[in-house]
């Protein structure tokens, strides 16, 4: 039901209800779930809704300077709800040996050049210290971390980039599509390209 949402949202262009109902009404009530918000202010209450539909452990993250992910260009404030509690935090690039990035360092135009951003991502195709790189890195340890792969942020970094380095991450998204139906085809024009 929440598809037909999406349409009328991008046309007001601003956020809206919308941007936090999808992961609310997720039908598969996840244990454990990562939850960007546009806005500080609903970390805290995110968390304990969380809370109250079953799941167990999550993180709801905003970047202070606006992304609704970890962010690499500056503090990030968590709700970070574990077996009922929720602990608020803020973390920042330098607390994992990550520089800050500056917001350009991390944008891509196209929705083409970011299909090909992740494969290069994944097929660790782009430098170690490549900001994108890390902010995908801090994100992939929050899932790992609430997934309960991991004890702390800084071994779900270690883990998310063996997996990188080891080609399970590139072939878990593979995976993922075939379970999904989805076409591989823009995948294999990358692995042609990237040869």
């Amino acid at each position: 039901a929440m598809k037909h949402a999406i349409g009328p949202r991008r046309e007001i262009g601003i956020r809206t209800v919308f941007n936090i109902l999808g992961p609310l009404t997720n039908p598969a009530s996840p244990p454990a779930q990562l939850l960007g918000v546009y806005s500080r202010e609903l970390l805290e209450p995110l968390a304990h809704v969380l809370s109250k539909l079953g799941c167990r452990n999550a993180m709801v993250v905003h970047g202070l300077d606006g992304l609704d992910e970890i962010s690499i260009i500056g503090k990030t404030a968590v709700a970070h709800l574990r077996d009922g509690e929720v602990s608020m935090m803020e973390i920042k690039p330098r607390d994992f040996g990550f520089q800050n990035a500056r917001a350009e360092e991390i944008q891509s135009p196209s929705l083409e050049e970011n299909v090909e951003l992740a494969f290069k991502l994944l097929n660790g195709l782009t430098e170690s210290d490549d900001p994108r790189r890390r902010m995908v890195l801090l994100n992939a340890a929050a899932g790992l971390l609430v997934g309960g792969k991991v004890d702390n942020l800084q071994e779900g970094i270690e883990l998310a980039s063996m997996s990188i380095e080891s080609g399970s991450a590139y072939e878990k998204l593979k995976a993922m599509i075939k379970a999904s139906r989805g076409s591989l085809e823009v995948l294999e024009e990358l692995e042609k390209k990237y040869a």
